[in-house]
């Protein structure tokens, strides 16, 4: 029997039957970061609607006044938008890493060499660190003119709404569609896209961090409306990707969701509804 260390032997892997250790070790390792990640919103999200000053955040607090951000005030706030990211997206990132874990392990057991999975996974973290820089960059301009609340969101109902009709338009289009596909089917991506070693893994999982980026900017830009450490938006945002990449019909749900955000996004340009 060959090892299963290329393309080939993908197919077969699109749905794991059965965890082996090295799934198990995968798994909890996703939850424990997980866990860890929403344990940070969930303290930091307190420190925000606590008051708008600094109560048991100071730097959090001090980020919010009206002065010009520091390079600490930056990277602290850098470091939030990279950690709810992280918390909002490596769930989904469970079949990704599965698949490449249950080709490792057999490529394992038959001596041969195999990338660890977590290159793949630094690979794919890798572009959402560097949406959080983009992220982050928006935020301070928004702050900078005077366009955000306390709350840490947009204070312009024409703003606001505007961002909601525009995630909901980008949900119907062909690019939306492609990259929801290719992050449901992340064995596919890999057997058309394989590459050896730990560069490769690297690689395939910044690939797939790509896609994932093109199928769900627009909806983390929804948090810049309802509140960047609003606990509600960042769950709410969260479960539909979750749904979209793993339910089955998922990407029906999003059609859903799209009818939603444009109807909230013109109600809120018409100042009928508050988004945050």
């Amino acid at each position: 029997m060959s090892t299963p260390t290329g393309p080939a032997s993908l197919g077969a892997l699109r749905r794991p039957r059965s965890l082996s250790r090295d799934r198990l070790v995968i798994l909890v390792g996703l939850a424990v970061a997980i866990a860890l990640a929403w344990t940070y919103i969930v303290f930091q999200a307190a420190g925000v609607s606590s008051s708008s000053g600094a109560t048991g955040m100071k730097a959090m607090g001090s980020m919010m006044e009206p002065r010009p951000w520091t390079r600490v005030d930056f990277a602290l706030r850098w470091l939030m938008w990279a950690v709810m990211m992280g918390a909002m997206m490596l769930p989904s990132s469970a079949p990704m890493t599965l698949i490449y874990a249950s080709v490792a392990s057999k490529a394992r057991a038959q001596s041969a060499a195999f990338a660890p999975v977590s290159a793949l996974v630094a690979g794919y973290l890798s572009v959402w660190l560097a949406f959080s820089v983009g992220a982050t960059l928006i935020q301070w301009e928004l702050e900078r003119a005077a366009l955000m609340s306390s709350s840490m969101a947009v204070s312009s109902p024409l703003i606001g709404g505007a961002v909601f009709i525009a995630a909901g338009v980008y949900q119907l289009t062909p690019l939306k569609r492609g990259c929801l596909k290719a992050c449901r089917d992340p064995a596919h991506l890999f057997a058309r896209h394989w590459r050896p070693g730990r560069a490769g893994a690297l690689r395939m999982g910044a690939h797939l961090g790509a896609y994932c980026l093109g199928c769900c900017w627009v909806l983390m830009a929804l948090l810049l409306v309802g509140g960047v450490m609003n606990l509600v938006w960042i769950a709410a945002i969260a479960t539909v990707v979750f749904v979209e990449k793993l339910i089955p019909y998922g990407d029906v749900g999003g059609r859903v969701a799209a009818a939603g955000l444009l109807a909230a996004g013109l109600l809120a340009a018409f100042g009928v509804i508050a988004l945050s």
